[in-house]
């Protein structure tokens, strides 16, 4: 085994420090004693709940979307695939608060569609739980889709071509072949983009606002409580460290190989 030089170790372990000991300092400030009493305060036990609830709701919102839209990518040759393939990932990169103005001016009261939606049905999004899941949706479908299209241009496509040569449909086919197959990319899709909703904030505050018990998720409660509760902030912010610990440790197998 060749030895590192210290010209790379040094810089690795104060790169290595730097990363860690935020996350060491919040651990340290911790009030392990008042955790418990904490977590079962009203407005961190609705925000804790809020948070979950939407962020479930946009993970199954982005499945039902961003699927179909990753098997497209990956199996549909179109003019301008590569065009939509990075529209697809402009989230990405887009800062959030960016993101939130985009959707308030795309379906707010004032706009075409928001417009449509009110006068039509009566339905307001932003400033809503639902202006929630969207927002955050919004932000998490890219980790979905690049997952899953990752994950079919992986998978062999004979069996696609076998099952359509015994007579399945297209449908079928995509059901009880390509799903199966790609399972775990739309697992780790599912879990990645339900921990990027999960911490969401720039966009939401934005288009959904922070109003307790209807769009206070814990990223918003957190930023909340610095000005006027430090210990709820350090317990809210404890909660979103060990839900992205557990994330990554479950992934862990999906992006690490030779460990």
């Amino acid at each position: 085994m060749r030895r590192a030089p210290l010209a790379l170790l040094l810089p690795a372990a104060l790169g290595l420090a730097f990363l860690v000991l935020p996350l060491a300092g919040l651990l340290a400030r911790t009030p392990w004693s008042e955790l418990g009493p904490r977590l079962a305060a009203p407005g961190v036990l609705t925000a804790l709940r809020l948070s979950v609830q939407t962020a479930s709701t946009a993970t199954l919102v982005c499945l039902v979307l961003g699927v179909p839209l990753a098997w497209v990518l990956a199996r549909v040759p179109f003019p301008g695939r590569r065009f939509v393939r990075a529209l697809v990932t402009v989230p990405l990169v887009l800062p959030p608060v960016v993101g939130g103005v985009a959707l308030l001016l795309a379906l707010g009261r004032n706009s075409p569609v928001g417009g449509w939606l009110d006068d039509t049905f009566g339905v307001t999004l932003p400033f809503t739980t639902a202006g929630v899941v969207l927002a955050e949706a919004f932000v998490a479908m890219p980790f979905l889709v690049i997952a899953v299209e990752g994950a079919l241009r992986g998978a062999d496509a004979r069996f696609e071509e076998a099952a359509a040569t015994l007579g399945a449909g297209r449908w079928t086919t995509f059901t009880h072949v390509t799903l199966p197959l790609v399972a775990p990319g739309v697992v780790a899709g599912a879990v990645l983009c339900w921990a990027r909703a999960l911490g969401e904030f720039g966009a939401t505050i934005t288009f959904a606002g922070n109003f307790p018990g209807r769009t206070q998720t814990m990223p918003l409660a957190v930023y909340l409580a610095l000005e006027t509760d430090l210990p709820a902030a350090i317990v809210l912010s404890l909660v979103l460290l060990v839900v992205s610990v557990v994330i990554l440790a479950l992934l862990r197998d999906r992006w690490i190989t030779g460990a």
